[in-house]
């Protein structure tokens, strides 16, 4: 067992360094990424993933490619880097981080004066600030979880879904951030993980950051949660998000939803946690969230196992849209508001 943090992301020397969540958890490898096509490509095939992890690595994805403009023209730098930018948005379509990364990075180009070098400069230490932010939020929304958590029993057992991990962030968590602070404070008995079919982050990466920190951990198939709650096993479901509305409709990986219908049946509270970049108060509800889908291969295949037969077809969405009137509350780093009081948040 290690308690060493676990970060996902690290700005090496001249390039970034990714944990290759897809080998996880049978063997810890690393990915060196030095172009920003080579990022685009690990985003798609989530090598990296979760929607702040994404978010700074599209950071460094925009800088990667802002280093090889050869240009000392102002203007044809900034038209080549929204070009850049372009191929990074077009990677997940979900997850609202990404594109508000991308969008701090190319106002930092276009407020900075100076020249083509300062820009590229001033986009590395933007790219670097989003991730020392992002670990802060994370620790932040933590202890902000502890304060909303049930009072009762003293030692909680919670549910998650899928990974909202340090794998996810910058290297502590959202809704295992408040994992973290609750064993950290002696108030967790024991985390519930949901597999998470069908790309199982939950059995895999949820399950790998627990064992690695001593964490109590139980895997769960996805169908086995609305079970343990009418057994008692479940005091509270946390789970993070990739967007949310501003009226507080959610989506987050597949499969929230109905755990979240299962909660509300059984009177289990059933808590968002997320920084408040993945808000889009863009837009009003849920039903405007682009829903990505996946490439078959996730459901029919397992490594090598094929688990379906010939001529069945497939439908294979990356996220669903829990509604705001199921979450009792969302915990942001400013603090845990109910869905309908974002704004109270809002930065």
């Amino acid at each position: 067992m290690s308690t060493n943090p676990v970060y996902p992301i690290i700005w090496q020397e001249d390039k970034v360094v990714l944990i290759d969540q897809t080998q996880l958890p049978e063997k810890y490898t690393t990915v060196e990424i030095n172009h920003y096509q080579e990022m685009a490509q690990a985003i798609k095939t989530m090598i990296v993933r979760g929607a702040p992890a994404i978010g700074i690595a599209a950071a460094y994805g925009m800088y990667l490619g802002a280093r090889e403009i050869q240009t000392k023209d102002r203007n044809i730098f900034l038209n080549q880097l929204e070009e850049i930018a372009q191929q990074l948005r077009q990677t997940r379509p979900t997850a609202v981080n990404l594109f508000w990364a991308i969008a701090r990075m190319l106002k930092t180009a276009q407020d900075r004066q100076g020249s083509v070098e300062e820009l590229q400069a001033a986009l590395l230490t933007t790219a670097q600030t989003i991730q020392t932010e992002d670990l802060q939020t994370c620790q932040a929304i933590g202890d902000r979880g502890l304060e909303v958590l049930p009072s009762q029993p003293q030692q909680l057992s919670l549910l998650t879904h899928c990974n909202a991990g340090a794998l996810a962030t910058a290297g502590y968590g959202t809704a295992l951030g408040v994992v973290r602070s609750a064993w950290r404070e002696g108030r967790l008995h024991r985390v519930y993980a949901d597999e998470t079919r069908p790309r199982l982050q939950g059995a895999k990466l949820t399950s790998w950051e627990c064992v690695q920190e001593g964490i109590p951990v139980t895997v769960i198939t996805d169908n086995m949660a609305a079970h343990c709650m009418k057994q008692g096993l479940i005091d509270a479901v946390v789970v993070g998000a990739d967007r949310i509305t501003a009226n507080g409709d959610t989506a987050n990986k597949i499969g929230t939803y109905s755990l979240a219908i299962a909660a509300v049946a059984h009177n289990i509270p059933f808590f968002v946690a997320a920084p408040l970049s993945t808000i889009d108060f863009k837009l009003a509800t849920g039903s405007e969230i682009p829903i990505e889908e996946r490439h078959p291969s996730e459901i029919y295949q397992v490594g090598e196992t094929l688990m379906c037969p010939p001529g069945v077809e497939y439908y294979n969405p990356a996220f669903d849209v829990t509604p705001a009137e199921l979450i009792k509350a969302i915990i942001t780093e400013k603090g845990a508001v109910a869905p309908g009081e974002l704004a109270l948040v809002q930065g």
